[in-house]
Parts: structure tokens; C-alpha cells; sequence
């Protein structure tokens, strides 16, 4: 083996990921731009949903936290957290605990028993005994079928942006109504953008609205877990994913859902103040005009705008990571687009372990956010320390 561990992905889990690995003595060599989906896929001016207990990135100390970065580098970070903050934070965090992150691309991963073997884009490849895959959700982006046949200079994807001034002067359609409709169409209306929020929710569900219910002490710890997933009592649940994966599956659905609809942070309803939302519509066909798009309505009724922006989320799709070998994808369990995943997140292939999103079919919706990452690499790095050993000290050159 070149090296025991190969982490794919830098961003909260990857980072975490390799943290743990290292302080346990396994030898982990991590693969990725720090942040880079943060930073280039998101737009600027958004601000973290999550409240500031469940933004920390995990570290096995407890000492690379969002407090930390602020007291060493003399910061001071408003509430909610702005993403220029946080990815900032999250750098910070690398150059503490993963000072030689690669930043080669990984371009295919696949079985080599022992082992895997991992072609990067300099043509370079290298054997490890395990692959951890923290790579986001960056390749998951859902784009309504209505726009399939849209060109993407007429209708793109929340995750195609890093700056939504850019649509200066256009008139745009925003389609969604969770926190990144939300906030897209706030951020739109404050640069001066004109544009219309659709979405099929008959009304907004807003997340926060009941502030007293985290001020009540003991009652609170009750009712709340500290990772900031879900509402009263399922956030409990939620944030336990061993005791939460033993549920009737149809009941780990429901669940899931009310933890994770579409919803905004109630700190953006006085931002989307004079914001035309139309709900309870959704587009059945949409069609490029000229230069523009033309969209329709379930009640006949029609848009012609410059843009569609689809705030439309993310459907996990394992097979959409571009990386993934086809003879690997034909070994892995996959239920829904997830990888079925036992203990320390291992996949039906030993030795393949998936974070993050793509875990939270076999391990609940906490996997989907940043606070799941301290269960995740505890997980992991128990799983792994039991099985693997601690790794011998190859370089990867």
C-alpha cells in the first residue's frame, strides 16, 4: 500500500475525517480544495441556517472551534454566521489540522484488491486500503425535468452561482421555497434584482420561530439536542443515529422529512419584504423564447422571464460522483441513490466509506449537515482503528 487512508473531499467531513484519522496515528492523506464547494458553489452574502453550537467543525480536542478562530485571529463573527466567515473559518481550520492537504483532483477510484487504486489528474496512481468519501453534494444538484432541455444560460442551479449580483439588470424567476429560495430571492431583492419567488408549498415553513423553547433549561436539553437538526423532540432522535437507523424504515422517512423540509430561518422574513412569492403553483413546462424563457403554470398562467434560478436542493445519486469506477458502482449496495452503509459508514464494499449526505439514508438526516461531523469521524476512526490498525509512514510523493 502507498498509504493506509485516502480521504476524498475537504470540506467540514473530509476535514474532520482527517483530524480524527491523524490524532489516532493513521496515516490519511486528503484530497481536495479546503471549502471549495462553500466557496465557488454558494452564493456570497448567504448566511449559515444552522445556529452558531451546531457550526463548529469537529476536531478529536474540541479546540478548532468557531470560539477558537475568533479569539486567535481576532475576529468577530455576527449571527447568523456569513459564509464568508465560515469558509474563511473552515481554512483556518485545514491550516491547523490538515497542513498538507493535496489539492490534485481524484479522477477515478476503484477496487484493487487488496485495497483501491486512485488515478489522479496528473496520471499519477496510488493503492490505499481504505477510501473515505467526503466529496459534498456538489455532483447531486436537482434540476426539475421541465428544464431538462434548458440551456443553462436560461436556467441554472443555486449551485452554479457564487455571486447573484451578476444577474444585474435581468428579470428572474426564483423556483423553491426553502431557505435557499429564500434567501436567494432576499439577496436579489437587496441588490436591486427584480424577481419572483414560485414554489409548490401552499405557505412558508420557518425554522426559529419559537425562541422562548431554547431558554427553558432542562425542559430545552429535553426537547433539543445541541446539533440543531430538526424541531422539538425529533432533534433529540435525530442527533442519536444508531438508536434513530433501528425505526421501521417508513418511520425513518417521516421523520427525516419533518426534520429536513423545505423551510427558511426566521431570520430572513423581514428580508423578503416586498418579495412577489407566488405558492402553491409549480411550473409544468418551460420553453426558450428568443432570448428568453417562457415558463407555464399549473394554473395556465405564464412567466416570460431572463432567468430561472432552480433552488430545488439536492437528490443524493452516488453514481453521479464522477470519480467512481463503473466496476465499483456495480459492487455497491445502493437503495435511492444512497449507498446502504453498516458500522463506521462502510459500504457493502469493505474498506469504501461514504460521509455527509450519502449517509443519511442508512444513518438519518444529521448526516446531512456540518454538526453530524463529530458523530461521523467518532464512527469512522472507531471503526477503522479496530479493523485497519494504526497505518505505516509511506509518503505519497
Amino acid at each position: 500500500m502507498d498509504c493506509d487512508i485516502a480521504v476524498v473531499g475537504a470540506g467540514p467531513y473530509g476535514l474532520s475525517a482527517a483530524a480524527y484519522l491523524r490524532k489516532a496515528g493513521i496515516e490519511t492523506v486528503v484530497f481536495g480544495e479546503p471549502m471549495a464547494f462553500w466557496q465557488n458553489q454558494m452564493p456570497a452574502g448567504m448566511c449559515l441556517r444552522s445556529n452558531w453550537g451546531a457550526s463548529h467543525i469537529a476536531d478529536p480536542e474540541h479546540k478548532l472551534t468557531l470560539d477558537e478562530y475568533c479569539r486567535l485571529n481576532n475576529k468577530h463573527i455576527s449571527k447568523p454566521i456569513p459564509l464568508g466567515n465560515f469558509v474563511d473559518y473552515g481554512r483556518w481550520y485545514q491550516r491547523q489540522a490538515v497542513q498538507d492537504l493535496d489539492p490534485r483532483k481524484v479522477l477515478n477510484i476503484d477496487v484493487d484488491t487488496p485495497g483501491f487504486k486512485l488515478l489522479l489528474a496528473d496520471g499519477k496512481e496510488f493503492k490505499f486500503r481504505s477510501v473515505v468519501i467526503a466529496a459534498g453534494i456538489s455532483a447531486f444538484a436537482a434540476r426539475p425535468p421541465e428544464f431538462a432541455d434548458i440551456p443553462s444560460t436560461l436556467a441554472s442551479h443555486t449551485s452554479d452561482h457564487n455571486d447573484l449580483r451578476n444577474f444585474e439588470r435581468r428579470n428572474v424567476v426564483v423556483i423553491g421555497a426553502g431557505q435557499s429560495a429564500l434567501e436567494s430571492a432576499a439577496l436579489f431583492k437587496e441588490a436591486g434584482i427584480q424577481a419572483e419567488m414560485i414554489g409548490r408549498t401552499t405557505a412558508l415553513n420557518w425554522v426559529g420561530l419559537h425562541p422562548r423553547l431554547h431558554r427553558l433549561g432542562a425542559i430545552s436539553k429535553l426537547l433539543y439536542s445541541t446539533r440543531d437538526v430538526g424541531p422539538a423532540g425529533i432533534s433529540r432522535l435525530v442527533a442519536m443515529p444508531h438508536i434513530f437507523r433501528r425505526f421501521p424504515r417508513g418511520f425513518q422517512e417521516r421523520v427525516a422529512y419533518r426534520a429536513i423540509r423545505p423551510a427558511g430561518a426566521s431570520w430572513l422574513q423581514s428580508r423578503i419584504g416586498g418579495v412577489t412569492i407566488t405558492l402553491g403553483r409549480s411550473v409544468v413546462s418551460a420553453a426558450v423564447t428568443g432570448s428568453r424563457l417562457r415558463l407555464r403554470l399549473d394554473d395556465g398562467t405564464e412567466r416570460l422571464v431572463d432567468h430561472a434560478l432552480l433552488a430545488t436542493g439536492f437528490r443524493v445519486d452516488v453514481s453521479r460522483y464522477p470519480f467512481l469506477s463503473q466496476s465499483l458502482l456495480k459492487r455497491l449496495e445502493i437503495a435511492d441513490g444512497f449507498p446502504v452503509l453498516k458500522r463506521g459508514l462502510e459500504s457493502s464494499i469493505p474498506g469504501l466509506h461514504f460521509l455527509g449526505k450519502p449517509a443519511a439514508w442508512s444513518f438519518g438526516p444529521l448526516l446531512g449537515f456540518v454538526s453530524g461531523a463529530e458523530f461521523a469521524s467518532n464512527e469512522l476512526i472507531r471503526f477503522i482503528a479496530r479493523h485497519n490498525g494504526n497505518a505505516r509512514n509511506n509518503g505519497i510523493n
